[in-house]
């Protein structure tokens, strides 16, 4: 069974609407996560600083933080694992149901494989990631893929999103194993207020942080 969500993102007299589509399976990526459209709206609140720049999304699934970007005029490529095997799929879907069809490249990318199509991403600006840090055995697959990425463009940032699901996991070793460091930006800054979590069918009781990660020591 297939369903889709509308997202309204608004400043002032600005406003864009997206919508995903969804699917009532068990897998992860075929549903749009409460991480995500706070992503989202961070991209759209930064919509100046994308437009023009070259983004990545990694776990894509449905897509909505890339195809935000996509809108405010950023080349984007999504990536998602192959399995599955209509995850993909879905993802095209979503895009082509916001007349992005011919604008985003799509491509099967698995945390912590390096395939020829990691190997061959054109330069990267921004790195999105929704919800990423959920299995504890996916933490050092996403920080080594986002390593890779940020070796070849040591400028490069990741904005992340993370739902804390317990306070015994963290991330915070790894990215200083790993060369990272974060920076916490507060939801209230970038306007995912509570009238925004309402309106992207957000539950009251998510705790979502939001970081941009970098690089402590470029390379």
């Amino acid at each position: 069974m297939t369903d889709s969500k509308t997202f309204e993102f608004v400043d002032g007299d600005e406003s864009l609407s997206i919508c995903t589509r969804e699917i009532l399976d068990p897998s992860y990526g075929m549903y749009t996560w409460p991480c995500a459209p706070v992503l989202a709206q961070f991209v759209w609140h930064n919509r100046k600083q994308v437009a023009g720049k070259r983004v990545i999304e990694l776990g894509a699934g449905t897509a909505l933080p890339g195809m935000v970007a996509s809108k405010c005029g950023a080349e984007v490529v999504l990536t998602d694992k192959s399995e599955p095997p209509d995850l993909l799929e879905n993802c095209s879907r979503s895009c082509k149901m916001n007349h992005l069809g011919d604008n985003i490249k799509i491509l099967d990318i698995t945390w912590g494989r390096f395939n020829s199509n990691i190997m061959n991403l054109p330069p990267v600006d921004f790195i999105l990631a929704s919800d990423c840090f959920y299995n504890s055995d996916d933490f050092e697959p996403v920080i080594a893929t986002v390593y890779y990425l940020m070796e070849k463009n040591p400028a490069a940032h990741m904005w992340t999103t993370y739902q804390e699901r317990s306070s015994m996991r963290s991330i915070a070793y790894l990215l200083d194993r790993w060369n990272m460091k974060s920076t916490e930006i507060p939801l209230k800054d970038f306007n995912a207020d509570d009238d925004f979590m309402a309106s992207a069918h957000i539950p009251a009781t998510s705790d979502i942080y939001f970081f941009d990660i970098q690089f402590k020591h470029p390379r």
